[in-house]
């Protein structure tokens, strides 16, 4: 909203100053530290409002340390990333910037089912929560708006460069200028390490018969709802001690910042010979208003945790990193940058998949870890939580700097 308000100063009045927030630099600063005074400073105020409503956390006796002490603690945190991510937004980003709406409806969408549940658990006193099929059908529903959406919208493009023979184009008064390259949809996505790092996802199909390129969406849409349910539930699973999904999601949210950045600056992109995405680069204030909330979060969420996020948080931040990966065009450096998501999800799956088959091959369950997801195996282990969180933060700034140097190195 600030932004086309002092764009209209600026037009009609030449007030000065008013053209700074023609600059995304000055529009994600302030956004970042918005976020955080919002996240800081009313995030106290939410805390003790869940104390009054008696929204603490139920803890089950799994035998982990530390672990009775955390009952009563306040839950449904979650909304306190939500509103000091969006405020940010409504006030510095371009509301008409079709990925900017993307990921508010993103937030709102994940948001409600994660409230919904958390409400089901607290209120309802049903443990279970909202059905496993519901969230999963929410997922799917996401992935579908998602895929659609950036398929289809005429403002969802990527820039490619034209043949010599084609690059002298004559404008409509008769002038001719010098055009190199012409935006164009694309089903075109990044893969890292690879020297030609661009693979389009029409190629899955293409192969029985290039008349089935047009049906390319589809593999997309199938693509997004698998990535943005994985996510999802990964950062769902990493949310069991105290920091360790906020602190994960901001590294990761922060490196997709550096990511959305390059890809829409036209000379970083061509320089660093990635892909150029118009318009993605609005993304960023989106990106530094969440990791502004994040942190802010992180102050009542590192041990010992005055608040948890619960579902609202843990599956709104997920949803968010998904969706700016497949916005950005980097969702298949997902398994690296979010690798402490996937070792979550995978402890989880290798777990449940070996205790059935063993019990049905021996009659009796064996596990493969002392405990699932994997952050309670180091705790059965004997490891203070904040120490497993502090170690799965520097092995996540060590995956986002793999991720980041895949821009070059191929």
């Amino acid at each position: 909203m600030l932004y086309y308000l002092f764009e209209y100063l600026e037009k009609h009045y030449q007030i000065p100053g008013a053209g700074l927030f023609q600059y995304i630099s000055f529009r994600a600063a302030s956004a970042i530290l918005l976020s955080l005074l919002i996240s800081t400073i009313y995030g106290k105020r939410i805390i003790r409002f869940l104390t009054r409503q008696q929204v603490g956390e139920t803890i089950r006796d799994l035998g982990l340390e530390g672990q009775v002490e955390k009952a009563g603690t306040p839950t449904m945190g979650g909304v306190i990333i939500i509103l000091a991510t969006l405020i940010p937004v409504l006030l510095f980003a371009k509301l008409d910037n079709i990925y900017i709406i993307l990921l508010i409806v993103t937030t709102l969408w994940m948001g409600t089912i994660g409230f919904i549940d958390d409400y089901i658990k607290k209120f309802k006193k049903d443990k279970e929560g909202l059905k496993g099929r519901f969230k999963v059908m929410g997922q799917i529903g996401l992935g579908l708006i998602v895929g659609l959406t950036l398929y289809f919208h005429p403002k969802v493009t990527v820039r490619q460069e034209l043949p010599q023979t084609q690059q002298e184009v004559v404008v409509t008064d008769g002038s001719s200028q010098k055009q190199y390259s012409y935006e164009v949809k694309s089903t075109k996505t990044t893969i890292p390490f690879v020297k030609e790092n661009e693979f389009d996802y029409a190629e899955l199909i293409t192969w029985i018969s290039p008349e089935l390129k047009k049906y390319a969406w589809v593999v997309f849409i199938l693509v997004s709802i698998f990535i943005i349910t994985a996510v999802s539930n990964g950062a769902n699973l990493t949310d069991g001690i105290d920091g360790l999904a906020a602190g994960s999601s901001a590294i990761i949210a922060l490196t997709l910042g550096i990511f959305a950045w390059v890809s829409g600056n036209i000379i970083f992109s061509d320089y660093l010979n990635i892909m150029y995405i118009p318009r993605v680069e609005e993304i960023t204030i989106y990106i530094t208003a969440f990791v502004g909330a994040l942190i802010g979060f992180l102050w009542y969420n590192a041990y010992p945790a005055q608040v948890f996020m619960g579902d609202t948080g843990s599956l709104t931040i997920g949803g968010i990193i998904a969706v700016i990966a497949i916005a950005v065009r980097k969702e298949w450096l997902i398994p690296v940058l979010c690798g402490i998501f996937l070792a979550e999800n995978l402890s989880v799956v290798m777990q449940v998949s070996w205790f059935k088959y063993t019990k049905k091959k021996y009659g009796e369950g064996r596990r493969i870890f002392k405990m699932s997801p994997l952050h309670h195996h180091y705790q059965k282990s004997g490891y203070h939580e904040s120490k497993i969180v502090t170690r799965f933060w520097i092995i996540g700034i060590l995956l986002a700097i793999v991720s980041i140097v895949t821009l070059k190195i191929r």
